[in-house]
């Protein structure tokens, strides 16, 4: 073998196994929470709410529609088609936000409201998946015993606890070992489900999608909405396949999802079928246990409890992601952050979240008590996430791949009415608990909207303040003292050319002082609706120099560029701009001084009620959000002023 070709086999060969790596690690991460949801789905269909006196026909029936809701909503719409609609590789609402976000046409903005809307959902959801999952393990130790009966909860609530309480160490260390638990996990059900389907064969009639629908038809309307909404228990984790994209890939996940995933699905729905066709005993009107052999029970609930701490972990990383996201992008405010790897940002921990996540899920559990009762709640949400992300892609499919009008409707519009039904029987358990994580999601989609608009307002505001323009700053230093100092100022709007106006700070700087900085740089920071930016020519920064007379310094506009998944650490760059000499400065960076100006804002006679209202809940946020300096890493070794600007809003 030549060494060239030896070089060629090596490299393949890493590819491959980094390939695996990260396919095994979509196993974990990804298909957590889609992959637990046989723990209670059939149970719910059967015996929870819906309480179906089943015969064979209708265990056909419902068996039948949760294999095809599996392949038209999961396999069909997200693996096959939302996939591909990544962002620079990365993918969830936001990033789908920033595919579509435009200006002008009404459909566009308002489908971009309801992806902000789908935003909070997912927090809102993320309150009952964690306890959900875990409790619908645990509640395995009632068929086992019912001495355990009474520690259910206890034992739910001391999980939960555990978990949220050692998030701020990250998930490297433990990251490596979620991908072999939930394989393993998998590989279990399978072989629970085929030794059910080696029984009972019959249950394969089940793929035949005829007998969903005469189910659906035979029960009446209201009970077809009841079983609709529980058979969505079945792929409410789909929405992850999309918002981990980032993380693992289209390839990685595709290949989980149709050599693992998928199959051991189909086999643990028919299995558990097969056995309600058998009329054996269903244990404390549990499915999923019931069909566990007695000497296998104890290691299965001590995996399924595994399985869904790691579906749980999966959710709680993705609503800090989902956080970190919507802060960059300006639609919430300025969280703590906290980075718990050094080399991979995406590992990340947010107190508020983690914390919040907590006592919501404890309320869940301690309100609820039991999967069947939690079960109610859940779902209604997700419909609406799902339903959100079929909009967008309407707008995808027509702009970016240039589908016709035609294909765009028939296909993505299909998919819309599929997850309007879904959405439509999940509304029946508004007034069961399913108004918590709407409620909580509306909240946030307030806090968000609101968030903007304050910005906004502020912005507006500012720009109707007195400000020399960039030639008049130049001919002022001409004359002006000079202090032999840098000076950076925060600046929302950078200045490019001369007749462009200076920011506020600047002026109200040297009518207080009247005196000058031998060099100034208006520093923007700039977040763009892509995942990673790097500036106009492809630079992380952006420089636009003004000439000034011989011994009179500098004047420099700088924008730095960010995408909306970047740590940014405007200090850093900064740094490196000064060892590149890239703009005039001060020799020694701890004699800058950075100035900032803090807004505070106003109402006038003219604001309306809901305006003061909506302005007293952007001060409320104001109050409890980072300041900028320190969210972009500032005054870590440069020294900070500040001015403070009254501004008025109307």
């Amino acid at each position: 073998m030549s060494l060239q070709s030896s070089h060629s086999t090596h490299r393949s060969g890493h590819q491959l196994g980094r390939f695996g790596l990260l396919a095994l690690g979509a196993l974990g991460v990804v298909f957590g929470d889609i992959g637990t949801s046989p723990l209670y789905t059939i149970n719910e269909i059967f015996f929870g709410h819906g309480n179906l006196a089943a015969s064979v026909a209708d265990i056909y029936g419902g068996i039948s529609l949760v294999i095809w809701g599996l392949t038209t909503v999961v396999l069909v719409k997200y693996v096959l088609l939302v996939l591909r609609a990544d962002n620079e590789g990365q993918g969830g609402v936001f990033a789908l936000y920033g595919l579509i976000k435009a200006k002008g046409r009404l459909g566009i903005r308002i489908i971009t409201w309801v992806l902000l809307l789908a935003a909070g959902f997912l927090f809102g959801d993320g309150l009952i998946t964690p306890a959900i999952s875990v409790l619908s393990a645990v509640e395995g130790l009632k068929v086992a015993t019912p001495t355990f009966e009474h520690l259910v909860v206890p034992i739910t609530i001391v999980i939960l606890t555990i978990l949220f309480a050692f998030q701020h160490k990250g998930t490297a260390k433990v990251g490596s070992v979620f991908g072999p638990i939930v394989t393993l996990w998998f590989i279990v059900i399978a072989i629970l489900g085929a030794r059910q389907i080696i029984f009972h064969p019959a249950i394969l009639n089940a793929f035949n999608p005829w007998w969903g629908a005469s189910f659906l038809g035979r029960i009446g309307f209201k009970p077809a909405l009841y079983v609709l909404g529980f058979v969505m228990l079945a792929f409410t984790g789909g929405e992850a396949l999309y918002a981990d994209l980032g993380h693992f890939g289209i390839k990685p996940i595709r290949v989980s999802w149709f050599f693992v995933v998928y199959p051991a699905l189909l086999l643990i729905y028919l299995g558990q079928g097969a056995y309600l066709i058998s009329g054996a005993p269903i244990v404390n009107g549990n499915v999923f246990y019931s069909l566990v052999p007695t000497v296998w029970l104890y290691p299965v609930i001590a995996l399924a409890t595994m399985a869904t701490v790691i579906a749980s972990q999966a959710l709680i990383s993705g609503a800090f992601s989902l956080a970190k996201q919507g802060i960059a992008l300006n639609f919430f405010p300025r969280l703590k952050v906290i980075f718990t790897h050094a080399s991979h940002q995406g590992q990340i921990y947010v107190p508020l979240i983690n914390w919040s996540l907590y006592v919501g899920c404890v309320i869940m559990v301690l309100v609820f008590r039991s999967s069947t009762a939690l079960a109610s709640a859940y779902g209604l949400a997700e419909s609406g996430v799902m339903l959100a992300t079929s909009l967008g892609m309407l707008i995808v499919a027509k702009q970016r791949w240039h589908w016709s009008a035609f294909s765009t409707w028939l296909l993505f519009g299909f998919l819309a009415m599929v997850d309007m039904v879904f959405l439509f029987s999940n509304s029946l358990k508004f007034f069961e608990g399913g108004f918590i994580p709407l409620t909580f999601g509306v909240g946030l989609f307030i806090i968000m909207t609101t968030w903007q608009w304050g910005r906004r307002k502020t912005a507006e505001a500012f720009s109707r303040l007195e400000r020399m323009t960039v030639k008049q700053l130049l001919a002022l230093k001409k004359a002006a003292p000079m202090v032999d100092r840098t000076m950076i100022i925060m600046d929302p709007k950078s200045a490019l050319v001369a007749s462009d106006r200076v920011t506020a700070v600047m002026q109200f700087f040297w009518e207080r002082y009247q005196v000058l900085p031998k060099h100034i740089i208006f520093l923007t920071v700039a977040v763009s609706p892509h995942p990673y930016s790097h500036g106009e020519h492809g630079e992380r920064y952006d420089i636009v120099k003004f000439k000034c007379a011989p011994g009179q310094g500098s004047v420099t506009s700088l924008m730095v560029n960010f995408g909306f998944m970047e740590e940014q650490n405007v200090e850093a760059i900064l740094q490196e701009i000064e060892r590149n000499r890239a703009i005039p400065t001060s020799d020694n960076h701890r004699d800058w001084i950075i100035e900032l100006g803090v807004e505070r804002l106003i109402a006038t006679d003219k604001t309306s009620f809901i305006r003061r209202l909506r302005l007293g809940l952007f001060h409320f946020l104001r109050q409890n959000s980072q300041p900028a300096h320190y969210y972009y890493g500032l005054g870590n070794d440069v020294r900070l002023a500040m001015e403070v600007l009254p501004v008025k809003v109307d």
